[in-house]
């Protein structure tokens, strides 16, 4: 299946089918890179870096790995700096192609550091997590996290290409793939009401990775998200924001309890169930909104609440650092909220007291 992100300037290709991995020299070799490095945290690098090591020497340039530690304290200025050593040693130059093999957290540092490093190479994504090939390896937002926030320092850097093998699924931990749904949920509920019905019938299926429909999933979100893409690639117009529903609570719920604590997805339903909760307070949409929302989410296991002992002792923290979100203006929190499954609408200048109810 082939998608096309149909961007004014550098478009690029979404190709999503199993064994897409087996098939990289093919795909990448019409770049005539000069040299190829391939980036991976170490479990992805175990899993997978020898085979498409192998795969990438058939196109006869040089190929190198650079390996980082697991998980999103990955996503630091040390880190890059530490890459970018390593990739000048490697003598990489603007003809040079860096790949990114792994989940969001790869996809993230990877495009930074291609954005950056001698002022942008060109670089693709090949994700190997659901949440990856769902949402954060298409769009082209990448970057890396501060001690005080989530990706706050980052930048717009489109890949050449996205290559997605939906047959990397079945090496992906349980909790992380089920994470992954909580992405694949919110594009339902900001754009797509037969998305939602699609995913509510298929619940048992997709949590058994039946290829038609994982493949279905994925093609759908990325389509969904080419769509807003298209339209606002840099976040400039207002469109683009739907896509942040829940994350506003949830890079905040992320950084204050410790990245890991809370993987991305589950920080993000949670986010989504108290952004629902906060809508039906606000008279902006009916309860059955969030009722069905949080049913869906019981369907995989995700978590729609704070763990009792972290929600009074914590909320304080959350609404801090929520006004670090870079969507907010002035000093005034501006949130995602639903008026019904397949529709959102942007809240602008809404006070603590009010954000605070979202907590109850």
């Amino acid at each position: 299946m082939e998608i096309v992100v149909d961007l004014k300037t550098n478009p690029y290709k979404i190709l999503i089918r199993d064994g897409m991995l087996n098939e990289a020299s093919s795909a990448l070799a019409t770049f005539r890179p000069s040299s190829l490095f391939v980036l991976a945290d170490q479990h992805v690098a175990d899993l997978y870096a020898a085979r498409l090591m192998d795969e990438l020497a058939r196109i006869g340039r040089p190929v190198s790995l650079i390996t980082f530690a697991a998980g999103e304290t990955s996503k630091s200025i040390d880190e890059v700096q530490r890459i970018w050593g390593d990739l000048l040693k490697k003598q990489i130059d603007r003809q040079s192609l860096l790949i990114a093999l792994g989940g969001g957290v790869t996809g993230d540092l990877a495009g930074f550091v291609a954005a950056t490093i001698l002022r942008g190479v060109r670089y693709v994504q090949i994700p190997t997590s659901l949440l990856a090939q769902v949402d954060s390896s298409v769009g082209g937002k990448v970057g890396i996290n501060l001690a005080e926030a989530k990706n706050i320092v980052g930048s717009f850097w489109q890949p050449s290409l996205v290559l997605i093998d939906p047959a990397l699924l079945h090496t992906l931990d349980k909790r992380q793939f089920v994470a992954g749904m909580a992405e694949v949920i919110k594009y339902a509920v900001i754009m797509d009401s037969p998305f939602f019905d699609y995913i509510e019938q298929h619940a048992d299926e997709i949590q058994d990775i039946a290829p038609s429909i994982v493949i279905q999933i994925i093609a759908t979100c990325c389509q969904l998200k080419a769509q807003i893409v298209q339209q606002d690639e840099r976040e400039t117009f207002g469109k683009r924001i739907i896509l942040n529903y829940g994350h506003t609570f949830g890079h905040a719920i992320e950084q204050v309890f410790g990245y890991g604590t809370y993987l991305h997805g589950e920080a993000i339903s949670i986010g989504m169930t108290m952004a629902a909760r906060l809508a039906e307070k606000l008279k902006i949409c009916a309860p059955d909104v969030g009722d069905r929302q949080t049913r869906l989410f019981a369907r995989f296991g995700l978590p729609t609440e704070l763990r009792d002992s972290d929600r009074v002792a914590r909320q304080e923290e959350i609404l801090d650092n929520m006004l670090l979100d870079k969507k907010n203006v002035q000093g005034e929190y501006r949130l995602v909220l639903p008026t019904r499954i397949g529709e959102v609408m942007v809240a602008d200048g809404l006070s603590r007291d009010t954000v605070a109810q979202a907590f109850a």
